[in-house]
Formats: structure tokens, sequence, C-alpha cells
């Protein structure tokens, strides 16, 4: 199977549905609860002390929507589903959703492509994963760019590490309209193949990646930098505590499990907001949500989450 059938996205046995025997089974749902006592109990930990915002800062004055994938392949995401022209329609249909649904912020479009793939093959590397060339990564620059939109890049490390991966990213980090995405889910520091488990990412991980984005920042005097870390489980991501902020990089957490709405509130309140670092994402799954008759959430039902989350993928 190639790089890109193998992996790049939320696989059945790793969403917010019960796992298929012959895979590992990830941590159980967390625990439901009314309301009331779910305001009562997450009420201390939100807002954040954060870093007041720079000039130019994109969070918290917009909300982000950014359509997810790699034009590789139609398993991955929205991104690589529809023609070119049919994807960015869609995606502005969503911020039109997204701006009726919530008025007072401005909407920004995005497209968060896979840039490095995790693989359940080792390939030329023996890493586990597939890097994207650079002529890839402009085509999709070059929609976004026709669509206003930012470009996320987004790593699956596999069983490399975000200092293999991110230097050879600069070139497209430089500029002020694109941004990061970091994927624990792929990530196998034990040497285990990606998609037989869920790899982690532990809070130094980001911090390299944050000040990687920093210090671009402060030598190509651009504006702050936005960086996404999905998760799904407590164990992706391990020693919150211990992610140091900076307003040159503003760390969205994204909680990008698939399942029927109650429990993708639930995960979000296990696995988001009661670990606060700074902003938080949500994401929606076109097909995913829907198995079994279910409806994907609104933008209202998203916006009623606490807290409000400012970056929201679809898949």
């Amino acid at each position: 199977m190639s790089a890109i059938a193998a992996a790049g996205y939320t696989s059945p046995a790793f969403g917010q549905q019960k796992p298929k025997p012959r895979t590992t089974a990830k941590p159980a749902a967390a625990k439901v609860v009314t309301d009331s006592q779910a305001k009562s109990a997450e009420s201390p930990l939100w807002p954040v002390a954060s870093p007041t915002p720079l000039a130019g800062a994109i969070l918290p004055a917009k909300r982000i929507v950014a359509f997810y994938g790699n034009p590789l392949s139609k398993r991955m995401g929205i991104l690589g589903e529809l023609e070119p022209d049919a994807m960015l329609a869609k995606l502005d249909k969503e911020v039109d959703a997204w701006e009726k649904a919530d008025s007072t912020t401005p909407v920004q479009p995005a497209l968060h492509l896979i840039a490095v793939v995790a693989s359940d093959q080792p390939g030329p590397s023996g890493k586990y994963r597939t890097r994207m060339d650079s002529a890839l990564i402009e085509r999709v620059y070059g929609w976004a760019q026709k669509a206003g939109a930012l470009l996320f890049l987004d790593l699956q490390v596999g069983q490399g590490t975000l200092q293999e991966e991110l230097p050879r990213l600069t070139k497209f980090l430089k500029r002020p309209d694109v941004h990061l995405g970091i994927d624990p889910e792929f990530s196998m520091k034990d040497g285990t193949v990606p998609g037989k488990k869920i790899g982690t990412f532990d809070a130094a991980d980001v911090n390299y990646a944050s000040s990687f984005l920093q210090d671009l920042v402060t030598t190509e005097s651009l504006p702050p930098k936005v960086l996404v870390v999905h998760r799904f489980t407590r164990n992706m991501l391990t020693g919150y505590k211990r992610i140091k902020l900076d307003p040159r990089v503003q760390i969205v957490i994204n909680m990008d499990g698939w399942g029927p709405p109650h429990l993708k509130r639930e995960s979000y309140r296990a696995y988001v907001h009661k670990y606060p670092v700074e902003y938080t994402g949500f994401k929606l799954f076109y097909k995913n949500d829907t198995k079994k008759g279910g409806k994907l959430m609104s933008p209202a039902a998203v916006l009623a989450l606490n807290p409000r989350p400012f970056y929201i993928q679809y898949q």
C-alpha cells in the first residue's frame, strides 16, 4: 500500500468509534456529565493567561476555517476529494456559514495541507513517512492565494522528528501567510509502525516547533505564526504545562477525533478543555462524523462549546 493510501487521515481505528479487534484499542471516551456539572468543573480553567496578541496576529481577531487533506488522495480529506474550483467554492460556503453564525468574528479561510504523510512502509528513508515535493506545496499555495486563504503545512513525522522535517520547509514558512500543523497521532517515538497505535508528542516537541517559528518571525519580520497541534486522546500530548507561550506564535490545540456530536463534545472537554494551553480548535469530518445517519455539527453547535474554538477544520 502506498504512503498516501496508508495514512494521513484519522482512520476508524483511531476515531471516536470503537476500534476493530485487529487494532490497538484507544482509551475509553470521557464519562458523560451534565452541562451544569461540566460548567462547574470547567469554569476555573478558561480563559488562560496568554500573551497579548502582537500587531498582525490572526487570533483571536479572526476565526480560521480550514479545509484539510492532500490533493494526491481523496481519502485524506476534502482538500483532495474535490477538484480545486469545486473545493474552493465549498470552502466559501462554509466561511459564509460561520460568518452568519458569529457576526462578531471575521472568518479567515485556510487550506491545511498534509506536507509530510505517515506511511505503513519504511520507504527509502526508513522513517515511515513520505515528504511532499515543493511543486505540490506550491500548487496548493496557489489555490490558497486564489481564495485569499492561509496555507498550513501539516507534519506526520512517522519514525522521524520535527527537527528533521521543519528546516526543509523554511522557504515556505518564511512566507507571512504560511503556518504550521503537527500531528502527534503519527509521531512514533517507540519505533512502532504508523497506524498500529496512536503516537505522541511531548511539550518539548511543541516548544521546538514554536521556537523554530518564533525565530522566523523575528529574523524575517513576519506577523505571528499559528501552530496547530492535533489531539483526541490524553497521551497524544504530554507535559502540557511545560508548553511555553510566546506572542510570536499562537498555539492551537485542535480536537480532531470523529464520532457523533455528544462524543465529540465530551472529547473536547476531556482532552482540550481540561488541559488548557492557549487557543482551541475543532475538526469536523464530512464522512466519519455522519456515519450511521449522524449529523455534522453546525457552526452554532460548535460555538456552544466552552471555550469557543478559533480554529475550525473540515476533513
